[in-house]
């Protein structure tokens, strides 16, 4: 569902460089720079609002966590929820999650997150699915040697196109979780506004955790 456009987002992404990136091509390759320490990175592609972004920034301060989103309206809320927090371990960036090598070097990201994505649900709508075998091949070529990534859904029919879609590239799978609330997965676990909504209503949360295995 698209946020209508609020008048105040650009100029305040605008205002804000030191912690919103506007124009990705300008940081690939300086993103530790932007962090006040070096550290193992982690990328959310669509962060939607920030909740979970933010919170895995102030749950682990020993990780640099980027955000990602392609709605201006919507990433500049982010902005506007991650300022308060101050925190020297998140950067985020408006973007569209197709380009990723445009913003990142390859093997620069240790972990990949795929948060409530859009399931597009109708098959002449499959390339725009963020399991698509052309994103994954995106995901794989910025990802570390063994670098990981990380779904959660709602949709069932998204989750079970992911895993075949998943397994079908070649990933090494983790775990799977068909219940994440009512899994010990669920301990130290973030959830996102979705989440949150979705749960209360009682729906499953499914979560799937895979790898890039060597490729020799």
């Amino acid at each position: 569902m698209r946020v209508k456009h609020k008048k105040w987002a650009e100029p305040l992404m605008e205002a804000h460089p030191e912690k919103m990136v506007l124009n990705g091509e300008t940081v690939k390759g300086h993103w530790q720079g932007r962090f006040e320490k070096s550290q193992p990175i982690q990328l959310e592609v669509g962060m939607g609002k920030g909740q979970f972004i933010i919170g895995m920034a102030k749950a682990h301060p020993e990780i640099n966590f980027i955000g990602l989103e392609i709605e201006s309206t919507v990433a500049a809320i982010a902005l506007k929820k991650a300022l308060p927090e101050e925190l020297p371990n998140l950067q985020l960036i408006r973007a569209n999650g197709a380009g990723l090598e445009t913003f990142f070097e390859d093997h620069s990201i240790d972990r990949i997150y795929l948060n409530f994505s859009d399931p597009w649900p109708k098959t002449r709508h499959e390339k725009r699915r963020l399991t698509y075998k052309s994103f994954l091949a995106n995901y794989e070529r910025v990802l570390k040697p063994h670098g990981k990534i990380e779904l959660k859904t709602d949709n069932q029919g998204f989750f079970e196109y992911s895993l075949t879609s998943f397994n079908n590239y070649g990933l090494v799978f983790d775990g799977v979780w068909l219940d994440l609330h009512h899994s010990d997965e669920n301990e130290g676990n973030v959830e996102t506004e979705y989440e949150q909504k979705f749960s209360e209503l009682g729906q499953p949360i499914y979560k799937v955790t895979a790898h890039i295995p060597d490729r020799k």
